[in-house]
């Protein structure tokens, strides 16, 4: 059978893959698009194979939420390189993987991963990842994903950064109002920019303040001004240090960056008194694109001349 340039290009448009790649699956299946369809996915199986080694260390987050707020999810997906995670094809696939993660029931990526991908239920979420790879030519990996239910709230979201970094807070509050909103979007805004790794100090590990004060002791006898000063001033000391860091790890404790003058936990309770509700924060999750990743540093030239073979 004859190929056509004209179903040529309309397996791109169903496929995305390039005008050559789709030419062979043509010409490979006698120009039947199903199995063309077919034979492309299988090749994108292979391609991601041979990718799959390269470090995908940059990408975006994103987060899908539901219209009354009571359901969100927010999921980081890796690419290898700034560029494609600014490619309008990676982005739309981002937000499809937070639509899936919006939906699931799974709470580990591995199952996640093997879970029927809701777009195309004949699809696995691992296989449309790895027809993504082919498709948009490096490797990618969805890295992570949460899902939060508000029972007796909302959940609000932000993303800075064009996706670098990814925010819900969820809220409990009896009513959800505008007002309400606005304060649980300052409140993300503010998780964004000082990155608190603690709601408040009920959730600090006890190790974690144990430790913290062996480490504050020793750093402040090492100071030849302390040495000769009584245990209960030095003791005080360390209290004032590690009060000083929890304020800065602990989200209700921090400075509020939209007004010096009160802490977060002070903002939302003027937000509450404001409007005579119950309002408060109940939990919150951070992304940050290619945090604890290692990213590989290339010349960009070098890595321009292998591909074309200099």
């Amino acid at each position: 059978m004859a190929i056509t340039t004209g179903m040529v290009k309309e397996l791109r448009e169903m496929t995305g893959a390039g005008m050559m790649d789709c030419k062979k699956a043509l010409t490979a299946t006698d120009g039947d698009m199903d199995k063309a369809v077919e034979f492309l996915r299988e090749k994108g199986l292979a391609a991601a194979e041979k990718k799959a080694g390269r470090i995908a260390a940059e990408g975006i987050c994103d987060v899908n939420i539901s219209e009354d707020g009571k359901v969100a999810a927010i999921v980081e997906v890796n690419s290898e390189t700034d560029f494609v995670a600014k490619n309008e094809k990676f982005r739309t696939f981002v937000a499809e993987v937070a639509a899936q993660a919006a939906v699931t029931s799974n709470t580990d990526i591995e199952a996640f991963l093997e879970e029927s991908w809701i777009k195309d239920p004949a699809k696995k979420v691992k296989e449309e990842l790895s027809s993504q790879i082919s498709i948009i030519g490096e490797n990618m990996k969805i890295r992570r994903f949460e899902k939060i239910v508000a029972e007796n709230g909302f959940v609000q979201s932000y993303i800075h950064g064009d996706g670098r970094i990814g925010i819900l807070v969820e809220m409990e509050s009896s009513v959800y109002n505008e007002e309400v909103k606005e304060c649980a979007k300052n409140v993300a805004m503010q998780i964004a920019a000082m990155n608190p790794k603690y709601k408040n100090r009920e959730e600090v590990p006890a190790e974690f303040i144990v430790h913290e004060k062996e480490i504050l002791k020793v750093q402040t006898m090492n100071d030849p001004a302390n040495q000769k000063k009584p245990e209960n001033i030095i003791e005080k000391m360390i209290e004032g240090r590690l009060n000083k860091e929890l304020k800065e790890i602990c989200l209700e404790d921090q400075i509020y960056v939209k007004d010096g003058d009160l802490t977060v936990q002070q903002y939302v309770d003027s937000v509450a008194k404001e409007n005579n509700i119950d309002l408060k924060i109940k939990k919150f999750v951070r992304f940050e694109t290619g945090e604890g990743l290692e990213k590989k540093e290339e010349n960009f030239a070098e890595e321009v001349a292998k591909q074309m073979g200099m």
